[in-house]
């Protein structure tokens, strides 16, 4: 969990020609399935499709991932650059010390994910659902281990010449079985 304290300010309001206070508010920022979710369902599309958002989807972004309650929607446009910073740094975190081996003959996988693929992920591996409030990055970190514990073990690979030498062998046994020339 993120918390950002957002700094009681003076503002004036161009339309009605008056100053106002925006009260301070402690943001709690949450980056969860279920942040992801909420996000999805305001703006109807993918929010991990790689594409860079926009201030307002961003600012979107930040009141779903807030727990706390903030005394108006307004705060959200007055986060600072090192809070929009540290926020980034947040949501891009590893969140365990979990790694993977790269292969370098993967290739990358062109499916869209969305929240509810990720919790058809978490169905598939019976996954609890309370680790919907997980940062998302390390619910994605376990359906990856998830995913590379149910892989069958691979069978290691005879070299070819071996392969050949016992097929030719094979062969061999079989001709003089079946006493024929081949």
């Amino acid at each position: 969990m993120l918390t950002i304290t957002i700094q009681e300010k003076e503002l004036f309001d161009e339309a009605s020609q008056v100053f106002f206070k925006l009260p301070s508010a402690t943001l709690m920022l949450e980056h969860s399935l279920v942040s992801l979710s909420k996000w999805e369902s305001i703006w109807g599309k993918p929010f991990l499709d790689g594409t860079k958002k926009t201030t307002e989807e961003t600012r979107s972004y930040v009141a779903c991932m807030n727990l706390a309650p903030v005394p108006s929607e307004e705060v959200y446009k007055y986060i600072s650059d090192e809070d929009v910073v540290r926020i980034s740094e947040y949501i891009d975190s590893k969140q365990t010390a979990t790694w993977f081996k790269q292969d370098p003959t993967a290739r990358p996988s062109n499916e869209i994910v969305t929240a509810e693929i990720i919790y058809y992920w978490m169905i598939a591996h019976t996954i609890p659902f309370e680790a919907q409030y997980w940062h998302l990055n390390k619910l994605i970190t376990l359906i990856k281990v998830c995913n590379e514990k149910n892989k069958p073990a691979r069978k290691s690979k005879m070299p070819t010449r071996d392969m050949a030498a016992s097929r030719r062998m094979l062969n061999q046994q079989r001709k003089t079985q079946l006493g024929t020339s081949g």
